[in-house]
Order: structure tokens, then sequence, then C-alpha cells
């Protein structure tokens, strides 16, 4: 087990593995806030150089770590209380990506295959962005591309088509993300200002949605909702296993990121 390397889509875990009880690495600024009343543990890694980028093989950029272990159960006031977390953290990452933002020339793309739960996360956000912003003048748009397996053509390409039409601000892409801890299944949600390449929880990577691919800049929301089976059993091989309560967790971390999105658009609106 010593010699195996699980792979992750989490930067804080990258982190975690390239320091290995070494201390501080070169180019990796790490500041954790304290928890909250409700236990909701944020992390901010920013990558400021080469050395950084080599480091945990990031590119330079801000990720951001929101840990909360009971972001699935349901209950209404821990989602409050991740809700609020998560909105301000979108709104500050926007506002640095471009400070003239509007709710309305935001671009929500959900990633990833509807028909497989552990990969569904994008497309329910989008299906619940839809819902809740009905009606809504401060709504922001939506996108589900689907993948390369159902539409033959590259996310990328669908993306930048559409991107090019309606010249949306900022993107927000969501997807599910592998982790290499149990513990960060379906109770962690990183942010990125570096986008996002689509495939990444079932280590299928296609053309990064990022602002060199898609010419506007992409914040990228992720949940890892699946772990290498080789990080839990030796030799498993090309595997991953997600918890059993899936579906539900999806649904309802689906609509924590919702409500989050769609309050930030209501708050850059006012």
């Amino acid at each position: 087990m010593d010699n195996i390397v699980v792979r992750t889509d989490l930067a804080v875990e990258a982190n975690e593995e390239a320091m290995n009880g070494t201390g501080k690495l070169r180019g990796i600024r790490l500041r954790e806030s304290n928890k909250s009343r409700m236990g909701v543990k944020v992390t901010e890694l920013q990558v400021t150089n080469h050395l950084g980028e080599a480091a945990i093989g990031r590119p330079k950029g801000t990720y951001l770590t929101i840990e909360a272990d009971d972001i699935a159960s349901g209950d209404e006031e821990y989602a409050k209380e991740v809700i609020s977390t998560l909105a301000g953290y979108i709104f500050k990452l926007l506002k640095r990506m471009n400070k003239n933002v509007k709710p309305e020339k935001i671009l929500v793309i959900g990633l990833g295959n509807r028909t497989k739960t552990s990969d569904s996360l994008g497309q329910e956000d989008v299906e619940i962005c839809l819902k809740i912003s009905e009606g809504d003048e401060t709504g922001v748009c939506t996108l589900s591309p689907g993948v390369m397996a159902q539409t033959g053509i590259e996310t990328a390409g669908i993306i930048k088509g559409v991107v090019s039409q309606i010249k949306p601000d900022v993107c927000i892409a969501i997807d599910a993300l592998a982790a290499r801890s149990v513990n960060r299944l379906n109770s962690t949600i990183q942010l990125s200002d570096q986008g996002i390449n689509p495939g990444s929880g079932v280590g299928n990577h296609r053309i990064g949605i990022t602002k060199d691919n898609i010419g506007v800049p992409v914040l990228a929301i992720g949940v890892p909702t699946v772990i290498d089976a080789e990080g839990i059993i030796q030799g498993a091989g090309k595997m991953y296993v997600t918890p059993k309560d899936i579906d539900s967790d999806i649904r309802n971390i689906s609509i924590i990121i919702s409500k989050a999105i769609n309050r930030v658009g209501v708050h850059i609106h006012g």
C-alpha cells in the first residue's frame, strides 16, 4: 500500500501528499479558517509561482476547500450555514475574476453524465438553478453540454460556441471530482479560479474548461463523489467507490450549491 499513489482532484489533498510531513512548500500559501459554530471549515490554498505548480501539479491560482461533514444530511440549519459560506466565497472569487460581473451574464455549466449518479452533480445543479431562478430577473444562464460519449463533440467546443454567442462575463463550471480520503467524499466543496477538466472524477480528462480555451474566466465548483478503489483495496485496479447514499447526497448537495449561486446573483444585482 505504501507505493500506491491514489489520484485526487482536490488541491488540498495534493498539497498534503507533497508536504508528506516536511512542512510548508515553496510557492504554496495556505490559510485555514477556524471551524464555524456548525463545524464548517474553509482552507484557502494559493499556488503563487512555478515552484508551487511543480510541487502539487496545479496551475497558479486560488483553490478554496469547504469541508462540511453534514452537507449531504438534509439538515436545514446546517444547509443554511454552508450556503452562506459558499455564496460568500463564490461572490469573492467572481468579483476578483471580473469586478463588473452581472448576474444575467453568469453562465452556469453543468458538466457530467446525467445517467451516472456519481457523475450527475453538475447537471443536477443546473436543473435546480433553473427552478430556483424561474421568473427571477436576476437569474443566471445555464448550460448542460452533456459528455463526449453522448454528443460526439468535445465539451469545451460546445461551451466555447455558446460563450461566443451569449458573451457571458464569467462561467461557473460544476463537476464531480475524485478524492483520496474517504472522509472527504460528499462532504467537501472545492472552488478554483483556474477552471476544470471535464471527467475529472473518473480519470477521463478532456480539454479543459478554462479561460484560455473558452475565452472568459471560469470559476470551477467541484465535489468529490468517488474515490479510486485502489486507495482502499490494494490491486483493485481501475474501479471507483462511491457512498451508498449517493442519490440523496447528490440531490442535497446540488440544492446547496444552486441556492448559493442564485444568492450570489441576487447579491450582485443588488
